[in-house]
């Protein structure tokens, strides 16, 4: 019984200090951000501060699961960011659900999102897509169920009585689809937004939305759990400050859909843009 005791003891000190630093975490250098796989400009954004809070010696850590899960799990203080919150419309209503969670920057001004064409699809506005129905074969091309984007398109269905059904499952198959169809000149409606690579890489348009159902211009901002500040308040400065532009963020989003390394390609992005970066961390 001696040496059982003997042994088990040093198990028990290990134990309570993995728990103690558990309970710590929050004050240490290990960062949780949650991302939407899929979001080009949240992986984006989000490997690119990794890429910059990995050189000032944090461990960052990226958590990929929906919007939803992401709020909850701030919520529950278990994820420190997320860099990929639309506002004032697509992700109003499920932000509200979470009133504790903190706004600490805004990452993008001229966010958009809504129903989008090629460019030589004859038609200018959602109202016209019931005068070419047989044309798009009633289908509207949709990422996936639960995204703002799709409640948004739901709703414009019924808002504007429209014949169609939206066609969920991806973003990755709906570029796919939308690239097929221009490689055949079909007539093709997908949900789109920017920023997104797929504009710099194909010539699009929206279809004008005089309802306004999918809002105006969004802003792509950062929220955090609650306790962030105050565990992290030199952090929360660098988020607050952390801000791409059209002209920057086109570029990032073209880099990084090219990349078979996204960690790599935003370690790259972020050397090629010392100046910027100095600025985000406020250093001359």
């Amino acid at each position: 019984m001696r040496q059982i005791k003997y042994l088990f003891f040093p198990i028990l000190i290990a134990a309570f200090a993995a728990l103690n630093s558990c309970g710590n975490i929050k004050n240490s250098k290990y960062i949780t951000i949650g991302m939407v796989d899929g979001w080009a400009e949240d992986v984006a954004m989000t490997h690119v501060a990794k890429a910059i809070l990995d050189q000032q010696g944090y461990h960052v850590i990226i958590q990929k699961a929906s919007t939803d899960m992401i709020l909850a799990s701030m919520n529950n203080e278990d994820t420190d960011l997320f860099m990929g919150v639309w506002l004032p419309y697509t992700h109003a209503k499920k932000l509200a659900k979470f009133p504790g969670l903190m706004h600490i920057g805004t990452n993008y001004d001229n966010g958009r999102i809504g129903l989008v064409v090629p460019d030589y699809v004859a038609i200018h506005s959602i109202e016209e897509l019931n005068q070419h129905q047989d044309q798009f074969n009633h289908r509207i091309i949709g990422i996936e169920k639960g995204a703002g984007l799709t409640t948004g398109t739901d709703k414009a269905i019924v808002d504007y009585k429209l014949d169609y059904k939206q066609i969920n499952s991806s973003t990755i198959a709906m570029i796919t689809e939308l690239q097929n169809a221009i490689q055949r000149k079909e007539w093709i409606v997908v949900t789109g937004w920017q920023p997104h690579w797929m504009f710099g890489k194909m010539k699009l348009k929206f279809l004008e939305d005089p309802k306004k159902i999918f809002g105006e211009s969004e802003q792509i901002k950062t929220y955090a759990r609650k306790s962030f500040g105050k565990d992290h308040p030199d952090l929360a400065e660098f988020f607050s400050r952390l801000h791409f532009d059209d002209e920057n963020m086109s570029d990032l989003l073209i880099q990084m859909e090219h990349s078979k390394n996204k960690e790599e390609t935003a370690k790259e992005w972020v050397e090629a843009h010392k100046e910027l970066v100095n600025s985000w961390l406020n250093k001359k």
